[in-house]
């Protein structure tokens, strides 16, 4: 297992990153709790592509900015390992998820943190925390 992010971590899905970058459902202000409380901010770099392919036109300098502010996590070995193991588990379980969402939760299971997303029903699995969203 990699090792776990020091302070209380939080890895961010790509809809909490939007509706940060375009202020919506409070999501700048919950983040910024979230730091104040001891939270360390990262997300994943499947995350930062997922953002980077989804933006309108004209939102790529405030999207950098936004993502200045966290820390990015790599696709390891061992997280790409584990992102495997993750969708076979749940294929063979009648349950088909993105290779994407894999990588994502598998990075937050190998660096110990809670998800924050607001696609919670695609994360349901063994050995995930889901943050508690407002």
């Amino acid at each position: 297992m990699s090792a776990p992010l020091s302070g209380s971590p939080l890895l961010l899905d790509t809809t909490v990153l939007i509706d940060a970058l375009r202020n919506r459902n409070q999501r700048r202000g919950w983040l910024e709790k979230r730091v104040v409380s001891g939270n360390v901010l990262a997300v994943s770099v499947v995350t930062i592509a997922e953002v980077f392919g989804g933006l309108r036109p004209g939102e790529e300098a405030a999207t950098r900015a936004l993502l200045a502010n966290f820390e990015g996590l790599p696709v390891t070995g061992p997280i790409a390992e584990r992102a495997g193991l993750l969708k076979a588990h749940l294929s063979r379980q009648g349950r088909t998820h993105s290779l994407a969402d894999m990588m994502i939760a598998a990075t937050a299971i190998e660096k110990g943190c809670e998800l924050a997303t607001d696609n919670r029903r695609d994360f349901q699995m063994p050995g995930l925390r889901l943050a508690e969203l407002p």
